[in-house]
């Protein structure tokens, strides 16, 4: 165990201990009597005085040492009870300490750091102690720590923490490392230098664990343009599973809500804990390896061996259980592993208490036998109960049954196929739908034909068959090694679908929703959307060349497959690519079958493909960009620009590579995906490219390189497939002028698999996680550079100012999500709306940033101009502002003249436009739906021609002011006064104005109305009294701001009465030089910007 570290004179103690290996800075000790030997009479002595003292308690026989180079004194950091203890902690120090150390310049710097790092190792262990017994007086003080050091809200919450060293430079700090919700933080305190910082989420590039000569591990975190670099972590892969998880977290909620609102873990930002976290990431890789449904979770794991009938011998895996699955996968996760539905569990043995075993009686002629599992009881009682209630009606509850009942209950199935057949979907298909695969309707196979094709094809059929009678059929069955070998080797045509189905998962959705296609056909018939307008348009584009699609069935089916998936799935609705892979699925696969396989690529197999901005695609772009500098070197530094592969390869991912390769061959390519998933696609593409090097490595240019694919793919045959020339596609990319190899697709898949069969899904998981942070991130900064370009020719900000203006606008945007799920700028974010529409602020958030960033922030009534200014930005009256009129309103107090800036001041007191969805309190009353249906695109091309037509705003455009608008002015003017050093020289210079416009208005209604005195009468008052209006304008009462310059009633008869231009206000004020001079002051936006960033989290506690 690690001690806190002790001051120990070596000279005193070289009798009591043995060295037993030292090096510069460590020294390893035995103490005499323990260990070999016993270390003669001195050792004898030594045990006879700790045994007779009693100090084994405190005196353990091994221990390691710190020394400080070119000193006697020695400080005590570990010891151990047994010699494999302590040569742990010895392990450890030597791969992560030693090569640390070389760094420091000064032997004081070394020892600290080592005392550092062992009191935070000690901290890092008592922690995780009190964590598992759910004692949270340690975490209460983390949290206490942790809210005093980065002044972050209190509603924000701790996960954990972790004592690590950041790397400053060459030289490391000892600290800790606060993991939360929304925010990455660290804080060290070493020899007076402080080190903190707060990274957000949302903010994060990269995220990777790295290796270096002086790191060995370390976690790397890039953000804001920054690298930092963690190492030295207690448990670095927990610490590490534990980030990933927490940046996935801010990126589905705040970028990618499609994949939010999915996942019901993710429902509240303020529940958020460790454990929940790492729960629902070995659940995702739960759901994963086993193609489960979304709504499956992992609730136990038990170790067990599986009796494997075909290889008559137990192997050591684990059992998986959900609330409707149990799933077993050997150690090696390959080479063999079963998926049981719990509704096909008909009856549970009792228990073996010899062999702790329990045997279940599946249907299909099955019984599946766990042996040596560690509670056999509980387990058995578990799947007995759940079995029972997921038990089809005909044949009651599943209880303890004997083997004899189990052997005639596989009978009894045997006997009546029709009921097996359920669990496959294979009944119950609606009749208002095809009940047919295209394939078996265009081109039946002849049993007659003895071509050697359809021999061969026979053959296959019959190792299927043969593969069945030994690992079983349907979902229950043992997939294997052997299993994938017969995927590569080409499925027969008439099982295609059937295995499609059961590899893909889509079978549990179908078994699970009998009846659901037939009636989303029925709602969705006859509507009409922006996704029924593109599907129509691409009916006749998919697979033109099949006969099936050249013919009312095909189309018809296809229209009903997209249809019903797009009303299913609104957020996805429908993209270009569906129709092309829904084509395919309705060849070998019935209608309904095809409509759940399409579900199961679409939101498991390949998330986020099938959306606007495709970024599931393109993260597995960055994947196989990766994969090609690991894999292929040679091709890398031949073709510098990396972004030639993912333009050649989008279509690859996309449609499976079914837009490439002939559809005879593509089908064998579709087959391997199912199996093996995108794993599959990223292997066979890195088999092309290698396949290719040669060609690649002698081209000149993009172009030329894409024709040699193009040739390739042209020449990729299927020597094995039976289907009839009429339904194989002809090579369109060779002109006959070269000759090109032809390639056999069932060798081409070979190939990949031998080559790059090593990929584990493990790891491509791993990397999508890496690369989904990096294309997102990507995706923002373009979004940011295309507003930046429309914004900047509308302000006189310069670029890096509105550059740093757009991050603190949208860093406020992220704010008022952080800690709750009803924002409204958050429910109305949505990436497929126009640049500028994407992110907006409401009332409260605009308030907030005002107080940053305005001059006139440091107002008494600021929240009431902050309404004010809020109302005249917000054009269109939808009660949010986007970035540009945000700086339209920012730039003319910026950057504005005396006129532009009194004009706008001027404007903020005329009455508001009618605003119901806006109240004071920032809550959106009510506010258009954007982002539902279609898009009006008629609507935003007029607002574009409005704005092109726009012309400037002429002074004498502006209304008259009234008289309870003008005293209200006369306030603000005061209010924007307070605190300026010529404080008192703009108070007279304002009353002097206000009282020579009083006269003047008095002045000219005399002369208009002196033959009418019954007029004259209500002027007298405010006319009789300027000082009266100083002394009034000065208190500046709150009653009158609050109202956002609303006439009371009281004033109603002199408003009609009593007012005053523009011009008039500006001509009075011109005359006052102290007056422009504080209008004409320039303003440090940088400095702003720079305060606003520092104190923008502050400032929304």
């Amino acid at each position: 165990m690690w001690l806190k570290p002790e001051e120990v004179l070596l000279k005193n103690a070289l009798k009591l201990w043995v060295t037993e290996k030292c090096n510069d800075y460590f020294i390893l000790q035995r103490r005499r009597g323990s260990g070999e030997g016993g270390g003669g009479l001195t050792g004898l002595l030594v045990g006879t005085l700790d045994t007779v003292l009693d100090s084994m308690a405190k005196v353990a026989p091994f221990r390691i040492l710190h020394q400080t180079p070119d000193s006697q004194i020695y400080w005590s950091i570990a010891c151990g009870a047994t010699k494999e203890e302590i040569e742990k902690h010895w392990e450890w120090l030597e791969k992560t300490v030693m090569r640390t150390l070389s760094v420091f310049d000064s032997n004081e710097d070394i020892t600290s750091f080592v005392q550092g790092k062992i009191r935070g190792l000690i901290a890092e262990e008592g922690k995780s102690s009190l964590v598992n017994e759910e004692d949270p007086e340690k975490f209460r003080e983390a949290r206490l720590r942790f809210e005093k050091w980065f002044g972050l809200p209190e509603k924000e919450k701790l996960v954990t923490y972790y004592s690590c060293s950041y790397w400053r430079g060459r030289v490391p700090c000892q600290g800790w490392l606060y993991l939360s919700t929304n925010f990455l933080s660290f804080y060290s305190f070493l020899l007076g230098s402080e080190v903190k910082f707060v990274v957000s989420w949302d903010e994060i590039w990269k995220l990777e664990k790295t290796s270096t000569v002086i790191l060995t591990e370390s976690i790397h975190v890039s953000a804001r343009g920054e690298d930092h670099y963690f190492s030295m972590f207690l448990h670095l892969n927990e610490t590490f599973l534990l980030m990933e998880q927490l940046a996935d977290y801010a990126i589905k909620r705040f970028f990618d809500k499609e994949t939010f609102e999915g996942d019901p873990a993710l429902s509240d930002p303020l529940q958020i804990t460790k454990r929940g976290v790492e729960t629902r990431a070995r659940s995702e890789q739960f759901r994963a390896f086993f193609r489960l449904p979304r709504e499956e979770n992992l609730l136990e794991v038990h170790e067990s061996f599986l009796w494997v009938p075909f290889s008559h011998f137990n192997t050591l895996g684990k059992i998986c259980v959900s609330e409707n699955y149990l799933c077993f996968a050997s150690q090696d996760g390959s080479q063999c592993y079963v998926i049981i539905p719990i509704r096909e569990v008909i009856g549970v043995e009792k228990p073996d208490n010899a062999n702790k075993a329990v045997t279940m009686c599946v249907r299909g002629k099955r019984a599946v036998r766990f042996s040596e599992v560690r509670d056999f009881e509980r387990f058995a009682s578990r799947i007995r109960s759940r079995c029972g209630v997921l038990a089809s009606p005909q044949h009651g509850a599943a209880g303890e049954v004997s083997t004899d009942v189990c052997r005639s209950l596989m009978e009894h199935f045997e006997e009546n196929p029709e009921e097996e057949a359920l669990m496959v979907g294979q009944k119950g298909s609606s009749k208002t739908v095809s009940t047919e695969a295209l394939m078996t309707v265009f081109h039946p196979q002849d049993a007659e034909n003895l071509d050697p094709k359809m021999l061969k094809e026979k053959m296959k059929e019959q190792s299927w068959n043969i593969h069945f009678a030994e690992y079983g059929r349907g979902m229950s069955m043992f997939r294997t090694k052997k299993t994938r070998d017969l995927i590569v080797r080409g499925v027969p045509e008439g099982l295609r679908g059937e295995l499609w189905l059961l590899f893909s998962g889509a079978v549990n959705d179908m078994a699970t929703h009998l009846g659901y296609y037939s009636e989303l056909v029925e709602q969705s018939m006859g509507t009409c959307t922006l996704a029924t307008d593109e599907i129509e348009r691409d009916l006749h584009r998919s697979l033109p060349e099949h006969p099936a699609f050249q013919s009312d069935t095909g189309i018809s089916a296809l229209r009903r497959v997209l249809t019903a998936y797009a009303y299913r799935n609104p957020k996805i609705g429908y993209c270009q690519a569906m129709n092309i892979l829904t084509s395919v699925l309705l060849l070998y696969a019935k209608e309904e079958e095809a409509f759940w396989l399409l579900v199961a690529v679409c939101e498991r197999m390949l998330p986020d493909y099938f959306n606007r901005r495709i970024i599931g695609a393109l993260v597995d772009q960055a994947v196989f960009e990766e994969l090609i500098r690991e894999k292929l070197s040679q091709l890398t530094e031949h073709m510098t620009d990396m972004t030639f592969f993912s333009s050649v390869s989008l279509s690859w991912f996309l449609t499976l590579f079914i837009s490439v390769l002939p559809i005879e061959s593509a089908v064998n390519v579709v087959d391997c995906f199912f199996y093996d998933g995108i794993k599959a696609i990223l292997q066979l593409g890195l088999a092309v490219l290698d396949y290719n090097m040669d060609r690649l490595l002698t081209c000149r240019d993009d172009a030329e390189a894409v024709t040699v694919l193009n040739k390739f793919f042209d020449n990729v045959t299927n020597k094995d497939s039976p289907l009839p020339p009429t339904v194989q596609q002809a090579p369109v990319g060779s002109n006959g002028k070269e000759s090109h190899t032809k390639v056999d697709i069932t060798d081409l898949i070979k190939e990949a698999y031998e080559k790059y069969g090593d990929i584990r899904s493990e790891e491509v998981e791993s990397m999508r996680r890496r690369n989904r942070l990096y294309v997102i991130q990507t995706l923002e900064d373009t979004t940011k550079q295309n507003v930046l370009r429309v914004v900047s020719q509308e302000v006189k900000i310069s670029p890096a100012d509105l550059d740093d203006l757009y991050e603190i606008f949208k860093k406020q945007h992220f704010l008022s999500c952080y800690w709750t799920m009803n924002s409204p700028v958050l429910l109305h974010h949505d990436p497929s709306l126009p640049y500028l529409e994407q992110y907006q602020l409401a009332l409260p958030q605009f308030r907030a940033l005002f107080s940053l960033l305005c001059p006139w922030a440091h107002c008494a009534h600021r929240d009431a101009l902050a309404l004010w200014m809020f109302r005249l930005l917000d054009e269109n009256q939808d009660g949010l502002l986007n970035f540009k009129e945000l700086c339209c309103g920012l730039d003319v107090t910026y950057s504005g003249t005396f006129t532009d800036k009194l004009k706008l001041l001027f404007k903020l007191h005329l009455p508001p436009v009618s605003l119901t969805d806006v109240s004071d309190d920032g809550v959106i009353r009510k506010s258009p739906e954007k982002g539902k249906g279609k898009v009006d695109l008629q609507a935003y091309l007029k607002q574009w021609q409005d704005e092109l037509l726009k012309k400037e705003e002429s002074i004498k455009d502006l209304p008259r002011i009234n008289q309870a608008q003008f005293i209200q002015f006369s306030k603000t003017m005061y209010n924007l006064f307070h605190g300026d050093p010529e404080e008192e020289s703009l108070y007279r210079a304002i009353a002097r104005v206000t009282s020579l416009l009083l006269k003047m208005e008095e002045v000219g209604r005399r002369l208009q109305g002196s033959g009418a005195p019954s007029e004259a009468g209500p002027v007298e008052g405010p006319a009789a009294r300027p000082s009266g209006v100083e002394s009034e304008t000065s208190g500046a009462s709150r009653s009158s701001a609050d109202t956002g310059g609303a006439t009371s009633p009281a004033h109603g008869q002199r408003d009609t009465e009593w007012s005053f231009a523009f011009e008039q206000i500006l001509a009075s004020l011109l005359n006052e030089p102290v007056l422009v001079r504080f209008f004409e002051k320039p303003v440090h936006v940088h400095r702003t910007l720079e305060r606003a960033k520092m104190a923008q989290i502050r400032a929304n506690k």
